[in-house]
């Protein structure tokens, strides 16, 4: 390999300067750095608000990437086959990029990995998506984790390597190749009008990530263990939206976390752990990739949940008219934001799964349509843990009741008047926001009645106990 000759720094979910293994060993070589973007069969998978959002991010980053003297190269197609076409006009003979965990990413990257090298071409693949290895993380037996807790307590003390800065300069090649122009994909085309309305709620680049979590270390993280529970409260660090598309490090997270846990800020051990409820997640997709599709639990696929997606409870549960103000409620602000409350997707999760006795599959390919902080494991790992399906899950006997659910985390009414019109005279603009952002056709106003319950919270908890306990295995 000639000092001349560029290296290829495929970008994928690593939309950052800083911390970045494989832009910083690129631009270790010495050599001329091209970074380039696909919209692959990965991405064109992607559901509405996923693909969106990753545009977006992808257009910050190539700002960013501008900024330093660099660009960022644009091209759609197989991910095999335009990396050999630009390896073909650039004379590259080496392709670095970082590592992701799902299946779908392995099943590419392995592809391409075994096809450059028997091109002859160097093709190194780094860490940083996560904190650590999935398959350096194992129980004392040498076996994977299959409950949380014990995973937690072997990594919190585990070393996590300094964050490594950007790099001060970036080579840039003598001849760029061509370049799409990202509008030219259309990836939001999907969202319609809501984008529009979702695009003011999205927090987007490394510096407005930094800036995130620079502003949840100094003024949340004291009240960080209570308020990430009230969904009326601004109590989180709504960081889930960067990470997924790598716009700020794990290990710069956990590296604060820490920092915070040494001065005694109380609630940044807690947020160290959601950051490793995170790994968890990853942890299993790499060792039971059934995760993401089946059910993790083999001897649930037996269990008779509807499967249809165009039954009328399924239908209102999306629209969030079912009739429970707080369900009701977190479907809508997910619509409008694009994201979620923690407490409002495990409602939202067993209200779906057991009141209704829907298939988690529904729900988890809604969701995978609806949310910018979509991420392949989370999600999967998420609605198998409401569902009682999944590992570490909920006990199939605990069935989160929406109105008591109220009494704890909403009792002043606030969250649900944030985002429901028809049960209040003068309805806030951000529950008025959700018509503008629906489908036309939902026929759906602010001047509706609100509806009555699809099923009652006490009947659908009585359903789902006599379902379980009926079950065949």
């Amino acid at each position: 390999m000639t000092s001349a000759t560029p290296v290829i720094y495929w970008v994928r979910r690593d939309l950052r300067l800083s911390d970045n293994g494989a832009l910083t060993a690129a631009v270790d070589t010495g050599r001329p750095v091209i970074p380039l973007f696909i919209c692959d069969e990965v991405v064109e998978g992607h559901g509405a608000a996923p693909k969106f959002r990753l545009g977006e991010g992808v257009r910050v980053f190539g700002g960013a990437l501008a900024e330093t003297g660099s660009r960022l190269i644009l091209r759609r197609g197989a991910a095999l086959d335009v990396l050999r076409e630009v390896i073909a006009q650039t004379g590259a003979e080496a392709v670095y990029w970082n590592r992701l965990y799902d299946p779908e990413a392995k099943a590419r990257d392995t592809k391409v990995k075994a096809a450059l090298k028997d091109d002859g071409v160097e093709a190194k693949s780094f860490a940083g998506h996560l904190l650590f290895e999935p398959w350096t993380v194992e129980t004392k037996t040498g076996g994977f984790y299959k409950v949380f807790t014990p995973m937690w307590k072997m990594v919190r003390d585990r070393d996590v390597a300094a964050p490594v800065p950007a790099p001060d300069d970036i080579p840039a090649p003598a001849d760029w190749p061509e370049s799409d122009d990202l509008d030219d994909w259309g990836l939001g085309d999907a969202m319609r009008r809501g984008a529009a309305v979702l695009a003011p709620h999205m927090c987007v680049g490394e510096e407005a990530a930094r800036g995130r979590l620079g502003a949840f270390m100094a003024h949340k993280v004291e009240g960080y263990d209570t308020n990430r529970d009230l969904p009326s409260v601004d109590g989180t660090s709504r960081l889930s939206e960067n990470l997924t598309y790598g716009e700020i490090s794990p290990a710069t997270c956990w590296h604060a976390g820490r920092r915070g846990m040494a001065e005694g800020k109380k609630g940044a051990e807690t947020f160290c752990k959601e950051l490793v409820w995170r790994e968890f997640a990853y942890h299993l997709a790499h060792h039971t990739p059934r995760i993401t599709t089946d059910n993790w639990k083999e001897d649930w696929d037996a269990f008779p949940w509807n499967e249809d997606e165009r039954k009328a409870e399924v239908k209102a549960w999306k629209q969030g008219r079912t009739g429970l103000p707080f369900v009701d409620a977190a479907m809508r602000e997910m619509y409008v934001t694009g994201t979620m409350h923690n407490r409002g997707r495990m409602i939202v999760a067993s209200y779906l799964t057991k009141h209704l006795l829907c298939h988690w599959k529904i729900g988890m390919k809604w969701f995978e349509d609806c949310l910018i902080d979509w991420d392949p494991a989370s999600n999967a790992m998420g609605w198998q843990w409401s569902a009682g399906s999944g590992p570490d899950a909920t006990p199939y006997f605990r069935v989160f009741n929406p109105d008591t659910q109220v009494e704890k985390f909403d009792r002043d009414g606030q969250y649900r008047k944030t985002w429901i019109a028809e049960r209040y005279g003068s309805p806030s603009d951000t529950a008025l926001s959700y018509f503008n952002a629906i489908p036309e056709s939902w026929p759906m106003s602010p001047d509706d009645d609100y509806p009555k319950p699809i099923v009652e919270a006490s009947e659908g908890r009585k359903r789902a106990l006599e379902a379980y306990e009926n079950r065949d295995f």
